[in-house]
């Protein structure tokens, strides 16, 4: 887990919403309990899950709060999250980082206990975003950037060098791509956070995760 634009919808659609649903890295419960910890979350809490996909996080989020709001711009990726089973206490909201504000008159200042964007910050105006959601959030909550490990092809792994080869050789340019997930980029938003008012930590949740060839090959049927 990473540290305490609009999304280009069209990219995410058809196939490639069903092998986000398949292949997508998922997060164990430590970082629901991470999560709830940071931000002293309860059964009284809404969490706006931003950028959901196909609700990997939004799922861990579910059972520690009282409702889970999973958003995204992609009807394909929502209704594969729908597809997938969803608990009682989640719902499922067409939108991208830029329709924040519009959440306002339905929730009423103050409601959100977090703001949650998994792995999917590089896509959205995140300077833009972080103040946004501040006057949706409650004394205590905050945005929480999550990291889900580097991209496959930048695994420290002989098998991930082998895959960024063969990738790189078949686009014919490097590939080098971080999703985000990069110092740079993670030094970038806390700074934006910081700037945007609020006090930034950062946590790590280490774990290990068996990838077979198959689920290998399907990741990389994803932008």
């Amino acid at each position: 887990m990473g540290m305490l634009g609009r999304m280009t919808a069209p990219a995410f659609g058809g196939e490639v919403s069903e092998y986000y649903q398949r292949y997508r890295r998922g997060y164990p419960p430590a970082v629901g309990e991470a999560l709830t910890a940071a931000f002293t979350l309860t059964s009284e809490d809404v969490v706006l899950d931003l950028g959901c996909g196909t609700g990997q996080l939004t799922r861990v989020l579910a059972p520690r709060v009282g409702a889970v709001l999973g958003m995204d711009p992609e009807p394909a990726m929502l209704g594969q999250a729908r597809k997938a089973g969803s608990p009682p206490n989640v719902s499922w909201l067409l939108g991208a980082d830029s329709d924040v504000g519009a959440l306002s008159p339905a929730l009423g200042a103050g409601r959100l206990g977090a703001v949650t964007v998994a792995q999917a910050l590089h896509w959205m105006d995140h300077a833009r975003l972080f103040a946004a959601v501040r006057p949706l959030l409650r004394p205590g909550g905050g945005v929480a950037v999550v990291t889900n490990g580097e991209p496959l092809w930048l695994q420290d792994a002989a098998w991930s060098v082998a895959l960024r080869e063969v990738v790189s050789s078949y686009l014919g340019t490097p590939l080098h791509s971080t999703c985000g997930t990069d110092e740079t980029s993670q030094t970038r938003y806390a700074d934006a956070l910081s700037a945007a008012g609020y006090a930034v930590a950062a946590q790590v949740v280490a774990y290990d995760a068996t990838l077979s060839v198959e689920e290998i090959v399907g990741g990389l049927f994803r932008p």
